[in-house]
C-alpha cells in the first residue's frame, strides 16, 4: 500500500533528526493522512518546532511559523487588504495562513479574537478577507503548541476550538537514552536549524499525501468496529467522571484516523487495538472532568482508561 510505504519512508527518515518522539511524530503522519489537525503539548525544548519543521521538509510542503503573543490580531495571521499610493488601488496582503504547514507556537497566549481566526481555516480549509473567501492551499495541516506549565498570560482555548483538532499529542521528556543520544548527535555538529545538512531524503511532494488520503478513503470498516467506536462515545458521555463527554465529531474523528492508523500498517481493515492507541489523542482535549475526579487525581487519558474498560471489545 501506498500509505505504508510513505509513512515508513518518513518515519525512517525523521528518525535521523527526531530521537525519542517517534509515537508524537507517528500520530503527527496520522493526522496529516486523515486530512486532520494537531495541537501538541509539552514543555519547551522537546522537539516540538522541530517535529513540524521536519514533516514540512520532507515533503517539501510550504511551511510557515507563527509565534502567538497576546497583542497577535487576526489580520496578522489571514491577511488583510493594503491600499497602494502608486495604482490607487487595494491590493490583497494573504497572511501566514495560506501555507500548506502551519505551526501556530503558544497558541494559547493569544486572545480569543485571534484564536478564532484559525477556526474558518481549520474547519472549511479557506479565509475570508473583506468578504472574499480564498481557498488554502493542499495539503493543509495546522500543528499548534502549548506549554503546560506556564499559565500567567494565556488564554485557555475554548472548546469550540479545541474540536477542531483532531489530536491533542502530549509531548514529554525522552528516555536517559534517547537524550544520550541527541547530546551525541549535537556533539557531532548537528544543527536543528539547518535541516538541509541533516542527511534526510526529501524525495516527496504534497500531492503524495493527497493520493494517500485517496488511497484511505476507500478502505472499509467492519459494522463491529464502528459499534465500538459509538460505544465508546456513549460511555464517555454517562462517565461519572465526565462532565462532557465526546461529541459526535469525535466519534468520526477516531474512525478516520484509525482507517489512517491501520492502512499505516499495510492493512486494508481495522482492528480493536488500532482504536484503542488512538482513543486518547482523540478524546484527551475534548472532555471535561468533574471537580471531584479531579481531586481524585483523574486525568482525561485515565478518565478514558476506566470508561474503555467499560466497553466491550469486538470480536
Amino acid at each position: 500500500m501506498l500509505v505504508q510505504q510513505v509513512a515508513d519512508h518518513l518515519r525512517r527518515e525523521a528518525s535521523k533528526v527526531l530521537v525519542g518522539q517517534e509515537e508524537p511524530f507517528t500520530l503527527l503522519l496520522v493526522a496529516l493522512f486523515t486530512n486532520g489537525h494537531v495541537l501538541l503539548e509539552g514543555v519547551p525544548g522537546t522537539a516540538k518546532t522541530l517535529m513540524a519543521k521536519t514533516m514540512a521538509h520532507l515533503i517539501r510542503a510550504s511551511f510557515t511559523r507563527v509565534q502567538f503573543t497576546p497583542d497577535l490580531m487576526p489580520s496578522d495571521v489571514i491577511g488583510t487588504t493594503v491600499f497602494e499610493m502608486g495604482t490607487g488601488q487595494f491590493r490583497l496582503h494573504k497572511g501566514p495562513i495560506f501555507t500548506q504547514i502551519l505551526l501556530g507556537d503558544e497558541i494559547n497566549r493569544a486572545p480569543a479574537k485571534t484564536q478564532a481566526a484559525l477556526l474558518e481555516a481549520m474547519e472549511e480549509r479557506q479565509a475570508t478577507i473583506e468578504g472574499q473567501r480564498i481557498p488554502l492551499p493542499e495539503p493543509f495541516f495546522v500543528i499548534a503548541t502549548q506549554n503546560p506549565v506556564e499559565y500567567e498570560g494565556t488564554y485557555p482555548l475554548p472548546e469550540a476550538q479545541l474540536d477542531r483538532f483532531l489530536f491533542k499529542v502530549l509531548v514529554g521528556y525522552t528516555q536517559p537514552a534517547a537524550e544520550h543520544e541527541v547530546l551525541r548527535r549535537y556533539n557531532q555538529g548537528f544543527n536543528a536549524h539547518d535541516l538541509a545538512t541533516a542527511g534526510l531524503e526529501a524525495s516527496l511532494t504534497p500531492d503524495v499525501i493527497v493520493r494517500c488520503r485517496e488511497e484511505i478513503g476507500r478502505l472499509r470498516v467492519d459494522e463491529g468496529i464502528i459499534g465500538y467506536i459509538n460505544a465508546i462515545a456513549q460511555e464517555s458521555r454517562r462517565s461519572p467522571d465526565v462532565i462532557l463527554g465526546g461529541s459526535p465529531r469525535a466519534s468520526i474523528s477516531l474512525l478516520l484516523a484509525s482507517k489512517t492508523f491501520a492502512a499505516m500498517q499495510g492493512r486494508d481493515f481495522v482492528t480493536p487495538d488500532d482504536v484503542k492507541f488512538l482513543v486518547r489523542p482523540v478524546y484527551r482535549h475534548r472532555i471535561l472532568l468533574k471537580p471531584e475526579a479531579e481531586i481524585e487525581g483523574l486525568t482525561p487519558d485515565t478518565a478514558m482508561t476506566r470508561i474503555l474498560s467499560r466497553v466491550e471489545v469486538p470480536r
